[in-house]
């Protein structure tokens, strides 16, 4: 349809907003529009701007339009004054489907003559859209007109067609790209962009050309977060008008985030059986990957499994060890998996000493005491943090056996040893090392030592006996009750 605004504006569907600041006038005069300063002459929409504050607006709705096929909008505008400065801006709006009325797809603010441009808006049926022409003064006086809109039944001639755009879902912090295919040829004075309702435009990133009548613009809205989410659509601006795709949506998935840490089922020495316990996330799904991130509290060794079941064996761990398991969940697409969720803090137990100490030597022996040394060990050993290390050692003392254990405290040293006190001299004395922990013990191999020789107790003065003779005197005594060696004199 055309629309020559000879006839009453309401015979062509156009109808005033209710929501600006004021209308625009209906002109019908006898001459047809002519070039030239000032006011023109013939039939069509105007706002006169003179007496106005800044800022003000003027819209004219056209009809709801549902398009079937390609098709150009092309009307003629004039904007002008006396002084020479800009008497405002006029705006185009493309509203589609009576939503958000979004930003200007072409605007000039001075043209001194009539002009001609062509809106290529690729949004067809079962959407339909309507045209929003906006004035908005600027303080200055002049004229701001349009004439002759007219809805063709073919493509633009000096404006690119776009195809259908279509959605792009992304997970948010990924880059989201929007491939705008259209028909039609374009050069480097042609401004290409990606327009967005309340979000942030986009740039162009590339564009590809394929012959004179097709090329292909990508457009990246980078680092895409929740806030971006919305409706986008391509845009060019040409010198002869300007193309507009449909709106397609970007949709921003945040990855799932479990809200609970798993939860411990039971504990090994180098196993721990966890429940994932992931049902309750933030963020978005579905889920199509679980795993289970594992790390020792204290360095920087950690892990990361894929899990198929609800429950998972974490094995092959350290005993005695603390770990910090969370889960981690994956979500289609590129940079889809969240970040991991609480930790659970836990220990597996102490196992079972791998061996007794080793090496097990005499140091030092003296009359009543015995040091001895061993080979040191470290965790690879002990296989707990928490254990203890004693001497066991026996010997015979006034017929009987005498059993007797003490704590080695040095067991972080290099060279480990150990004294033991107040033994008896010229003694045979068993000793063993064992390590023990709270899951079992190990003892090295026994060692049997003698201690020295020591200065034996007197002679029992009751044992003392002697006989008289003319020439000698006999004596006779018993043993020393502790002779602590062998007596090889005794002396009177």
């Amino acid at each position: 349809g055309c629309c020559t605004f000879d006839e009453p504006l309401s015979s062509c569907g156009y109808s005033q907003s209710d929501d600006d600041d004021l209308n625009w006038d209906q002109v019908n005069a006898p001459m047809k529009p002519s070039s030239g300063q000032g006011m023109p002459s013939g039939s069509f929409m105007l706002v006169n701007t003179s007496g106005r504050f800044a800022g003000q607006k003027a819209h004219l709705l056209m009809p709801h339009l549902k398009e079937n096929d390609t098709h150009c909008i092309d009307f003629h505008y004039y904007v002008s004054s006396k002084s020479g400065a800009s008497p405002g801006t006029l705006n185009v709006y493309v509203k589609v489907n009576d939503g958000p009325i979004g930003n200007p797809v072409w605007n000039t603010s001075i043209t001194a003559t009539w002009s001609r441009a062509e809106l290529a808006i690729s949004t067809f049926w079962p959407n339909f859209y309507q045209v929003v022409f906006e004035v908005v003064t600027s303080g200055h006086s002049g004229y701001v007109a349009i004439d002759e809109v007219k809805v063709l039944g073919h493509p633009c001639t000096k404006t690119p067609h776009f195809l259908r755009l279509q959605s792009v879902e992304v997970n948010a912090g990924q880059f989201a790209t929007f491939q705008c295919t259209a028909n039609g040829g374009t050069d480097s004075s042609d401004r290409l962009w990606l327009q967005g309702i309340y979000v942030r435009d986009a740039p162009l990133k590339d564009i590809k050309v394929f012959n004179a009548r097709r090329f292909v613009a990508l457009f990246s809205v980078v680092n895409a977060t929740k806030r971006d989410a919305g409706n986008y659509r391509c845009m060019i601006r040409t010198e002869g008008g300007v193309g507009v795709s449909n709106y397609a949506e970007l949709i921003v998935k945040e990855p799932p985030v479990p809200i609970a840490p798993p939860q411990l089922s039971s504990v090994g020495a180098t196993y721990l059986w966890i429940q994932l316990n992931a049902n309750s996330i933030n963020g978005d799904g579905p889920i199509i990957q679980r795993e289970v991130e594992y790390r020792t509290s204290s360095g920087s060794w950690y892990d990361i499994q894929p899990v198929d079941s609800t429950s998972y064996k974490i094995g092959h761990l350290d005993p005695d060890t603390e770990y910090e398991i969370s889960v981690l969940l994956t979500r289609p697409g590129e940079g889809g998996t969240g970040s991991p969720g609480p930790a659970l803090k836990t220990r597996t137990k102490c196992a079972d000493p791998m061996r007794g100490p080793r090496r097990l030597e005499v140091v030092e022996i003296k009359s009543r005491q015995i040091t001895i040394c061993w080979e040191p060990f470290g965790y690879n050993v002990t296989r707990c943090h928490r254990y203890n290390l004693t001497v066991h050692y026996r010997y015979q003392a006034g017929g009987q056996e005498q059993v007797r254990e003490e704590v080695s405290w040095d067991t972080e040293s290099s060279h480990p040893q150990h004294t033991i006190t107040n033994l008896s001299p010229y003694t045979n004395v068993s000793i063993k090392l064992v390590l023990m922990n709270p899951e079992g013990r190990k003892e090295s191999q026994e060692l049997v030592v003698q201690t020295d020789e020591d200065v034996p107790s007197a002679v029992p003065l009751e044992s003392i006996q002697g006989s008289t003779f003319e020439e000698k005197i006999f004596l006779q005594w018993r043993e020393p009750a502790q002779t602590y060696g062998v007596i090889t004199l005794y002396e009177v």
